[in-house]
């Protein structure tokens, strides 16, 4: 299986472990180390090599980080894993609410006489750390560049990832990589820019049409590029990765060595267009007066899909909507009592399986039944396997990562007769997500001007969820991409092409779990009699195709056009999805989505 169910991290690890950092601490005169979930490429999801942040606490969350004082360790958090945190860590450890603290008050608060904490300008952005260094100015707190604390304690650190790169047809990428090349060359030039630093691997992945291995579940290699004025890459990847893309990348593309890219960023004639965001601090040092602030080149143009990524992603919905529908209709003939949450997960990579352009899942699969639901992130495991029981609700979000595109989708599915609580509280969810789905906006508004839609019913019931509505989604790249986001943060426009997920839920802690996630895509708006014919207007089309559980529904708590959009919705997944499963699984479609 891609999916394991094996225990990663264990609490009792951690306080061992602190105290041997702390005697680094100690040795090398600091007071305290900041260790990031974050590697060197600022990615939410990391390689074994650089997760430290679980090796020395034991929190396995995709977001987060640990500020190690002599006396205090507090591990920051966000709303999404404040239950999850507390099962992971040691009492050594104190789980600090984040961003409502902030790590400057905190160490104002741990640090009152001052003192010298030290942090890796490899794991840190310039745009991170000078908020830091200005929230601390007056404080008497120095923050110290020093090579890595835990790295130094971490006798069994795993080696780097090397997996094999191989070339990403242009069918699907729509675009040759020389063709991108030089469309970005030309903005570097109208921006009167020689170079830019691309730090982001799923960005010079894109860029140059090469998929890798180097990050369980995202087929990404690891490596740092230079794209140049005049379309040249200095691509900083081992060679031994390349061996099978020589010829795909062309003279125009040099391979060149890791180690050597500080010299090469000591030495490359500026102006060079850093993101301030996303590079390691280092690179900005290494650069000084040379690095031009700008944003990634890269991320906008991979985030605008093309017809053949769109296409492809459509095409890759269709057969993963397949395995979904006949994992539920399994599923429903399963009596309460006699699957297990990893049982699921095991049945639905199989059905996955089938299809031979499957090349793994999109994420670990979240599978949580009852309590274990609101978890937003929860990783079942061999020690945390629990049986689907009568009444639970039971949470399913998964994905595929497939040659044509990337998937994920959630469903929240009754186990038997569901307590009305949690009826009331799916239907204000879905309501939601058909509110988002539903929409139409004037072009040039940001993921921050419309999120509200989707939590709009829980918050006139009192409720609300703490993660953000909508994640960008990438083309068999990242399931998690950049800049696009349905978010209050996010001041990015949303533009055609752009995939981006659709995924209010409701979670009482203790208790159960609801999440209902669709994929969508950006499109122009077809006009409207008596609209304005000058105002260009987007929508969205829905890529998932998997139906909504209806023994969830209040049908009267629905209004008359969201009961309309689902379906229209359960229409479409019919008609679409029926054909290409078992005949009977479409026994079991058809009574699933049979109209409301």
């Amino acid at each position: 299986m891609f999916q394991s169910f094996e225990v990663t991290a264990r609490p009792e690890q951690g306080p061992p472990r602190l105290a041997a950092l702390r005697a680094e601490l100690q040795a090398a005169g600091l007071d305290g180390f900041l260790v990031p979930r974050a590697d060197a490429h600022q990615g939410e999801y990391v390689a074994p090599r650089d997760d430290r942040l679980a090796w020395l606490t034991g929190f396995t969350g995709s977001a987060g980080f640990c500020a190690a004082l002599r006396d205090v360790a507090g591990v920051f958090i966000d709303g999404r894993y404040r239950t999850q945190v507390k099962a992971q860590v040691a009492d050594v450890f104190t789980p600090v609410p984040w961003p409502e603290v902030s790590l400057a008050d905190w160490l104002k608060d741990q640090l009152p006489a001052g003192g010298v904490v030290g942090f890796d300008p490899m794991l840190h952005t310039p745009a991170q750390m000078d908020l830091l260094f200005e929230a601390l100015a007056g404080s008497g707190i120095e923050m110290r560049r020093v090579s890595n604390m835990v790295d130094r304690i971490w006798e069994d650190q795993p080696e780097a990832p090397m997996g094999k790169v191989a070339a990403h047809p242009e069918r699907f990428a729509g675009e040759s990589h020389e063709a991108k090349r030089r469309r970005l060359a030309a903005d570097l030039r109208a921006a009167g820019q020689k170079a830019a630093l691309i730090t982001l691997p799923d960005s010079h992945n894109w860029l140059l049409n090469i998929r890798g291995q180097d990050i369980p579940r995202n087929p990404v290699a690891h490596g740092f590029a230079g794209l140049h004025d005049d379309a040249r890459v200095d691509l900083f990847m081992a060679a031994e990765k390349l061996v099978d893309v020589e010829d795909h990348l062309g003279p125009e593309v040099v391979q060149r060595d890791p180690e050597g890219l500080p010299d090469y960023l000591r030495a490359i004639d500026g102006p060079v267009r850093l993101d301030r965001q996303s590079a390691p601090l280092l690179f900005a040092d290494l650069l000084g007066d040379r690095a031009q602030a700008g944003e990634d080149p890269c991320a906008l143009p991979k985030a605008c899909k093309n017809d053949a990524e769109v296409a492809g992603a459509a095409e890759a919905h269709l057969r993963d909507g397949a395995a979904m529908v006949e994992l539920l209709a399994w599923l429903d003939a399963q009596a309460p009592g006699t699957v297990t949450e990893t049982q699921v997960v095991q049945q639905l990579e199989g059905l996955r399986r089938r299809d031979p352009a499957l090349r793994d899942i999109s994420f670990e699969t979240i599978s949580g039944t009852g309590a274990n639901g609101a978890i937003i992130h929860y990783r079942v495991n061999e020690e945390t396997d629990t049986v689907l029981q009568e009444g639970h609700l039971f949470v399913l979000d998964s994905g595929g990562q497939y040659l044509d595109g990337t998937t994920d989708v959630t469903r929240t599915i009754a186990i038997g007769s569901p307590d009305p609580e949690a009826r009331a509280a799916f239907t204000r969810v879905l309501s939601g997500m058909i509110a988002m789905s539903r929409l139409r906006w004037p072009r040039g508004l940001a993921g921050r001007d419309i999120e509200m839609l989707g939590r709009l019913p829980l918050w006139m019931a009192g409720q609300d969820f703490d993660h953000g509505l909508g994640h960008g989604v990438g083309a068999y790249l990242s399931v998690h991409e950049g800049p696009q986001r349905l978010s209050r943060m996010s001041h990015v426009p949303l533009e055609p092409g752009m995939i981006l997920s659709n995924e209010p839920g409701y979670y009482r802690e203790g208790a159960f779990g609801i999440r209902i996630e669709n994929l969508l895509v950006v499109q122009e708006a077809r006009a409207l009699p008596g609209g304005d014919a000058h105002r260009k207007m987007l929508d969205w089309r829905t890529l998932t195709l998997v139906p909504i559980d209806r023994r969830l529904i209040d049908v009267a708590a629905l209004s008359p056009e969201a009961r309309d959009w689902l379906n229209a919705y359960h229409r479409d997944v019919a008609e679409k999805i029926g054909p290409r499963v078992s005949p009977v699984t479409k026994l079991w479609l058809d009574a699933a989505t049979a109209p409301l």
